[in-house]
């Protein structure tokens, strides 16, 4: 063992030492990260084979996403992240949806440049968020003051002229503007002020096949700032030692979401503030910070399918206030969405076959009963079914609902006797344009 202090090292000696003690950080935060995988006590969902398997891809998502973080996330010179994606699906995140952030300081004044390329999306939404949900580590963030959107910008009101637009993002309008504009500070009652650290960007998607997300770009304004300085250990240190708290606290704070906000685990907790009842759903209502924030223009109805092989869920939906986006999805007891690219696990408002009485009956099924609306469960026993409205202003009805359990062999007993056929050529053509949507959603050249 050397007996040099640390005065008497040269500067790459101390280099060194500090970014080792810095990875050795980074590894321990991973390893507590990764005993939430299977560990009850840290709210673990029950382990299956595939479970344990999942959890694991799980973990490296968040850690993939953690890395990009905190080496990349810059308010002085912030870019739009994809914030999930399919190498990190999380949250029980929407099939239809690329999610995009990017750090902002809420003080200072940013423009977003877009454009739409081809066809656009079905809807587009921006938020200003005064946090990133899940950083903390723990659920006490959902609590009163915990969080806070300082601004939202959606379709509705987002002006485009020639397929391009620009959004001002700042603590206030300027006098006179007139623009698209983002708030990006909160004053409250007791005269606390709120900055606001991330804009984040929903793109939602109905028709696949034609659909293309808008380009985006963000840039600092007050003032414009250079290039940033060369990486050095200190600030390396602190990027590894952000990593790995952001991954450990990750994982942490959504297994206690969905088993004590959702009550999803086990034999379910109907006292959970958003149970999530079994092979049932639970009553839709708006989006709420308290039970998870989620898009805040969304109605949001969910619930756990639980099926034998020999069983199948069917769900019917009426929505009688026609909304700006819906969408169903199936995910596994991560929160991750099931393999939308590859399988039939979620269908929206542009692909579900509506019935001449208004309802729209889905399946839910691990076999394809040869019927529209079948949503694949890839052969996951127990998963989270999740259904999603978006209305620019909260509509006057919510949708209403009716689940039934029943034998995949009875499956057309349950449904109109005009329910169609389904060829399996059908579902091929289905899957090859999800496959191709995904890979241009997330192009990596």
């Amino acid at each position: 063992m050397s007996d040099q202090s640390p005065v008497d090292q040269s500067p790459v000696d101390q280099s060194k030492a500090d970014l080792r003690a810095a990875w050795d950080d980074l590894i321990a935060h991973l390893q507590a990260a990764r005993d939430a995988v299977d560990t009850p006590e840290l709210h673990a969902p029950p382990a299956t084979v595939r479970g344990l398997a999942e959890g694991y891809r799980y973990l490296v998502g968040f850690a993939f996403s953690a890395f990009e973080r905190a080496f990349a996330e810059d308010p002085d010179r912030p870019t739009f992240r994809r914030a999930i994606q399919p190498m990190d699906k999380a949250t029980i995140d929407n099939a239809d949806a690329l999610y995009l952030s990017a750090p902002v300081d809420g003080s200072r004044s940013y423009r977003i440049t877009g454009r739409f390329a081809g066809q656009a999306p079905q809807y587009l939404i921006v938020e200003a968020h005064d946090s990133y949900a899940g950083d903390s580590g723990s659920i006490m963030e959902l609590m009163p003051g915990g969080r806070t959107i300082t601004g939202v910008l959606d379709t509705a009101d987002l002006e485009v002229d020639d397929d391009r637009f620009e959004i001002l993002v700042a603590p206030e309008r300027p006098d006179g503007h007139l623009g698209n504009f983002l708030c990006s500070r909160e004053l409250r009652e007791d005269g606390t002020e709120v900055i606001s650290t991330y804009v984040i960007v929903r793109v939602l998607f109905h028709d696949w096949e034609h659909e293309v997300a808008p380009e985006l770009t963000i840039t600092a304004l007050d003032p414009a700032t250079a290039a940033p300085d060369p990486l050095d250990p200190a600030a390396a240190s602190a990027r590894l030692r952000r990593a790995g708290v952001i991954a450990e606290n990750q994982m942490k704070f959504w297994t206690q979401f969905y088993d004590f906000v959702l009550g999803a685990y086990g034999e379910g907790n109907p006292d959970a503030p958003a149970y999530q009842p079994r092979n049932d759903l639970n009553a839709p209502t708006n989006a709420q910070l308290s039970t998870g924030g989620g898009q805040s223009t969304n109605v949001y109805s969910g619930g756990l399918f639980v099926l034998d092989p020999d069983e199948a869920l069917i769900i019917e939906m009426t929505t009688p206030v026609t909304p700006d986006y819906q969408g169903m999805h199936l995910s596994n007891l991560w929160g991750e969405s099931l393999d939308y690219a590859h399988h039939v696990v979620s269908l929206n408002g542009f692909q579900e076959e509506r019935d001449a009485d208004g309802v729209t009956r889905f399946v839910v099924a691990h076999n394809d009963p040869g019927v529209p609306n079948w949503l694949d469960t890839t052969g996951q026993r127990e998963g989270f079914v999740t259904f999603r409205w978006t209305y620019h202003q909260s509509p006057e009805q919510m949708p209403v609902h009716k689940a039934t359990k029943v034998r995949l062999e009875e499956v057309r007993k349950h449904l109109p006797d005009s329910t169609r056929w389904v060829t399996s050529e059908e579902r091929a053509a289905q899957v090859a344009i999800r496959r191709e949507h995904v890979q241009r959603r997330y192009r990596q050249h």
